[in-house]
């Protein structure tokens, strides 16, 4: 099924319950889907976009309204709303801003509803479809018998179904090929133990989960053939994403190893700057409690200082190659990235 969509209301699958249980949360007002944004119930840049997309929609369904200037105004605020909900995804605002544009040019309150749900499910589709090219781009830089270590969850769960590091991954054991994965757990909310080892284990495909501080040993070992991970956002100079990232980089860099990224088109924030983007800061709780919704057993002093970034900043000069949907793009970046932007 898919990650998230539409039944009456946004519903999407509960991240923050796996793997312990799989459950559908309903949304149907904009603040419970902002909150389900925020405690990353939803989470990963591709999903992050369609769940911007379906939250018009859902301020579009969510009340009766007088008049279809009470409404637009009331579908401004919700963007602004949901935009304030994760900083550093720029897929988040692609959505929001796609299918706020598209709702604001109805003129009846019915049109409106039309056109933003419209709007959501066609990005939902467009992601699917996406991630199916990407991944088939992808699995022809992937050997039989490949091992892969990756980071973070960036599979069905963090799109609206296949994945794109992941997804590169299910595409080439789809064409036949043998793949094992290292999955890194990723600090501060393990997504690469409680989603990424999950989704896996529920493909049968060969994963060994790791502690991030581990990466270093298999590489050194030649565990590692190839390192893919995803995206939340790409800029002249660097790759934004998942806190170890960076980590990952050098260390494969180090070691011989390639080191991929896969992402659409829609992360690349290529008028901007490292420098430019903020970088999300997590609650302290995650990293002194032992689990985000399972407060009950302290891992760390209460009180001690914590600095707890979701993400890091991978110079592209550590990046082999950048796989999306319109094809592979190889260095120099500067001049390659614009000329698939153009597609």
């Amino acid at each position: 099924m898919r990650t998230i969509f539409w039944e009456d209301c946004v519903k999407l699958i509960d991240q923050t319950k796996l793997p312990e249980k799989f459950e559908i949360l309903e949304c149907r007002r904009v603040e419970e889907l902002a909150e389900a944004i925020k405690k990353l119930a939803v989470r990963g840049a591709p999903a992050l976009e369609a769940a911007g997309a379906y939250g018009i929609a859902l301020a579009a369904h969510e009340k009766d309204f007088s008049s279809v200037d009470e409404m637009k105004e009331y579908l401004k605020k919700s963007a602004e709303l949901l935009a304030s909900t994760r900083p550093t995804a720029v897929n988040l605002f692609v959505g929001i801003e796609r299918a706020l544009n598209k709702t604001l040019k109805g003129e009846s309150v019915e049109e409106i509803r039309k056109l933003a749900l419209e709007e959501a499910e066609k990005i939902a589709e467009e992601d699917v479809e996406r991630n199916k090219l990407m991944g088939r781009f992808g699995a022809k830089l992937i050997e039989d018998g490949d091992t892969i270590l990756t980071i973070c969850n960036t599979g069905r769960l963090a799109t609206v179904d296949w994945g794109t590091a992941l997804g590169v991954i299910r595409s080439a054991v789809e064409e036949g090929k043998r793949v094992k994965v290292i999955a890194c757990e990723t600090r501060p909310l393990n997504q690469g133990s409680r989603l990424t080892a999950w989704e896996l284990m529920q493909d049968g495909i060969d994963v060994t989960l790791i502690a991030d501080s581990m990466a270093g040993i298999v590489m050194q070992r030649g565990m590692v053939d190839k390192v893919i991970v995803g995206a939340d956002r790409i800029v002249k100079d660097a790759v934004f994403n998942k806190i170890g990232t960076y980590t990952l980089a050098v260390l494969a860099k180090e070691h011989g190893i390639p080191f991929f990224v896969a992402a659409p088109i829609t992360t690349f924030d290529w008028d901007r700057e490292a420098k430019d983007v903020e970088i999300e800061e997590r609650s302290e709780d995650e990293l002194i409690y032992c689990h985000i919704t399972c407060k009950s057993k302290f891992i760390a002093p209460k009180g001690v200082k914590v600095f707890n970034p979701a993400f890091d900043a991978t110079p592209l000069k550590y990046v082999s190659a950048i796989i999306t949907e319109r094809g592979v793009v190889f260095p120099p970046y500067e001049e390659n990235v614009p000329k698939i932007l153009k597609k």
